[in-house]
């Protein structure tokens, strides 16, 4: 059996440089995301809020634990990461 990889979505936006940071440390850890952009799809924007509480960006969903902003400490304990 293979390591089953981390259920892992993150909600953006494309002016937001915390997103890209979010997404660039995913990306450098190997870890695979959908990306929600909730600039333009309202459905998403609605679960973003309704998951975090928050209308901030990036909100990361961990294996379903929410992530409000780009907390590298938080982001490696829900995935595991040394």
């Amino acid at each position: 059996m293979g390591i089953k990889q981390p259920e892992v979505k993150i909600y953006t936006t494309p002016t937001c440089p915390y997103c890209i940071m979010a997404k660039n440390f995913l990306r450098e850890n190997g870890i695979e995301f959908v990306e929600k952009n909730v600039a333009s799809d309202r459905a998403a924007a609605v679960e973003m809020v309704e998951k975090s509480g928050q209308m901030g960006v990036p909100v990361l969903d961990i294996n379903g634990e929410i992530i409000v902003g780009f907390n590298r400490e938080a982001i490696k304990r829900a995935l595991d990461l040394k």
